[in-house]
């Protein structure tokens, strides 16, 4: 019987830096044929199309296919309906791919997804090499994984012994329990202080003895992050979850994403300000999306965590694509309509 085919899962919270991780081992692949699986939390496939642009696989080409984008939900919740037949296509290619990727949206718990791959349509062809947990270590550091980071802030200065469970810190703290390795993203935005403080939290949530990698804009090694040989499907037992005794989990109601496309362009710096005004009136977790720039050939990413945006020109925009902008919001209880009317009364 020929080996499996191994399966990276590469998780973490919203906004750490799953999908620059990823452009990065793809474009330092070391001939691996790699497949992608991503799972979104909207209608907008942002990161796909972040990743079809890294170069490696030019879209019109057949490698293209090896990045399948799954938009409807969380994998955790549709692993059956989606993700199964996802894989089912992905291992009749087996012979022609060496490793597969799946980066989970930033809401999703990584042990139902594993639980697939005991699956029998599954588990004789593929097995999961490795969780990686993507942390972004400077919204650690700043506590913005949390539901409310300014009032649980407050909280901890009031009583530093305060414990502060909400849902989002469950699913922070079950992406670590699940984890085989554990990158620290980003850190190039704190101090060895901070760093070390995030460090500290991350070793107290991990059930296990697992190694903990630093990294400024993912740049690992595929090395460090492949071959662990873990065969995750059949060690779930020592990956503890909030959710273990339920049967379903449910995702907090209130978290919705909703996305706004515009034609036209806009000033990078006074959009930014803008969707910046945006975050202190929403509670917006997370800001991704494409930019058209007024005299640019480029096309503008435009990443938001919180506060923190960054930006950066990733290809030229093709002859036959509308020069759209194209964002996506992903927070609490948000307003569709106030989030465009903001964006449009930016002067053009």
């Amino acid at each position: 019987m020929a080996a499996k085919l191994p399966v990276t899962v590469i998780t973490g919270f919203l906004g750490s830096g799953k999908t620059t991780l990823i452009r990065h081992l793809l474009q330092n692949n070391q001939g691996r044929r790699i497949a992608v699986v991503v799972n979104e939390f909207g209608e907008l496939g942002i990161d796909g199309e972040l990743l079809r642009s890294c170069g490696v696989c030019p879209e019109d080409s057949d490698t293209s296919s090896n990045i399948v984008e799954l938009t409807n939900g969380c994998l955790c919740c549709t692993v059956q309906e989606e993700f199964l037949p996802t894989m089912q296509e992905l291992l009749k290619r087996r012979d022609s791919l060496d490793c597969i990727l799946i980066e989970t949206s930033g809401l999703a718990l990584p042990k139902p997804l594993v639980k697939a791959f005991r699956w029998p349509e599954i588990r004789n062809a593929a097995t999961v090499d490795a969780v990686i947990t993507v942390v972004d270590c400077e919204a650690v550091s700043a506590g913005t994984f949390a539901s409310n980071p300014e009032a649980v802030e407050e909280e901890r200065k009031a009583d530093p012994n305060l414990e502060h469970e909400t849902p989002l810190q469950e699913l922070f703290e079950d992406q670590l329990a699940c984890a085989d390795l554990v990158v620290l993203n980003k850190t190039d935005l704190v101090d060895a202080t901070q760093q070390a403080e995030v460090v500290n939290l991350i070793q107290k949530e991990l059930k296990r003895s697992v190694k903990i990698v630093p990294s400024s804009g993912g740049k690992l090694s595929s090395d460090v992050l492949m071959g662990f040989q873990s065969a995750v499907e059949d060690n779930l037992d020592a990956r503890p979850s909030h959710h273990d005794t339920e049967e379903d989990h449910d995702h907090d109601d209130e978290i919705t994403s909703t996305h706004v496309i515009l034609n036209r362009a806009f000033d990078p710096d006074k959009l930014q300000k803008q969707l910046e005004a945006l975050v202190k009136q929403q509670e917006i977790y997370r800001i991704k999306g494409f930019v058209a720039v007024p005299n640019k050939a480029m096309r503008l990413v435009l990443q938001g965590v919180g506060t923190r945006f960054e930006q950066f020109y990733d290809r030229p925009w093709q002859a036959e694509e509308p020069r759209q902008t194209r964002l996506v919001f992903i927070g609490r209880s948000l307003d569709a309509t106030k989030i465009k009317s903001h964006l449009e009364a930016l002067p053009a």
